[in-house]
């Protein structure tokens, strides 16, 4: 007779122990390292027409030009309304803000807006320019919202030799 050595036949036990200690921290450091923050999107036009498009005469084209020394608001047809100088290293949005509001009840209908933005000009100017044009907060029934002035902005590029117009009358936007 032959003997079989066959060792008994035991199922491994699993320990998944260290598996569960790594899933014990990963979890709670993956959700610390989430970034919780609302991501808005804004749709932005480029200056220019379509092939074969001719332009409306009489068009209003208010421009608004960014640059470090101050912010320009013109139309690009009729000159200069307002320029806005820097005020101890800051721009002045407030400023801009009033300007665009006036322009805004003289012509209603007027949804775009065409921002011209100096080379040297840093991201968050940009983007609180671009938030300047687009809105105003104001107040109704007792709650603050969002009052539209030119939602439809348009970026364009400023030469890097531009200068604020010195020579210009500071107005009160009221030629436009």
């Amino acid at each position: 007779m032959r003997r079989r050595n066959r060792r008994p036949s035991i199922s491994p036990e699993l320990d998944i122990t260290a598996f569960l200690n790594l899933m014990i921290v990963l979890v709670p450091v993956l959700l610390l390292g989430m970034v919780f923050s609302q991501v808005r999107m804004i749709e932005l036009d480029f200056p220019g027409m379509e092939a074969g498009q001719a332009p409306e005469p009489e068009q209003f084209r208010l421009v608004v030009t960014l640059i470090p020394e101050g912010i320009e608001i013109a139309d690009s047809d009729r000159g200069l309304i307002r320029v806005l100088p820097v005020n101890q290293q800051v721009q002045d949005f407030e400023s801009l803000r009033q300007v665009l509001r006036q322009i805004k009840s003289r012509v209603p209908d007027k949804t775009d807006v065409v921002l011209e933005v100096g080379p040297d000009i840093d991201y968050q100017t940009l983007v609180t320019a671009m938030d300047t044009v687009r809105s105003y907060p104001t107040v109704v029934a007792a709650s603050v919202v969002e009052g539209e002035l030119f939602p439809n902005v348009s970026l364009m590029d400023a030469p890097e030799d531009r200068a604020l117009a010195g020579n210009a009358v500071v107005g009160s936007g009221e030629d436009a």
